[in-house]
């Protein structure tokens, strides 16, 4: 049984976070439901923070 580097390559086959329909960022987390970037899933509001100088970017998807 190995619990080395071989085991350590099976990790990375499933995504934690995915593209967010709202925000257009690679923030949505699949497992919890809503966005780190903007919040979508988890409330109608944007997240925002004064601490916090993200930007809003929108990717259009053709």
């Amino acid at each position: 049984m190995v619990k080395g580097t071989t085991s350590m390559g099976k990790h990375s086959r499933s995504y934690t976070h995915i593209r967010c329909r709202r925000c257009g960022r690679n923030s949505y987390n699949v497992a919890k439901g809503y966005c780190a970037a903007c919040g979508f899933g988890k409330s109608k509001r944007i997240r925002s923070y004064s601490w916090a100088n993200k930007k809003f970017n929108r990717v259009r998807v053709v």
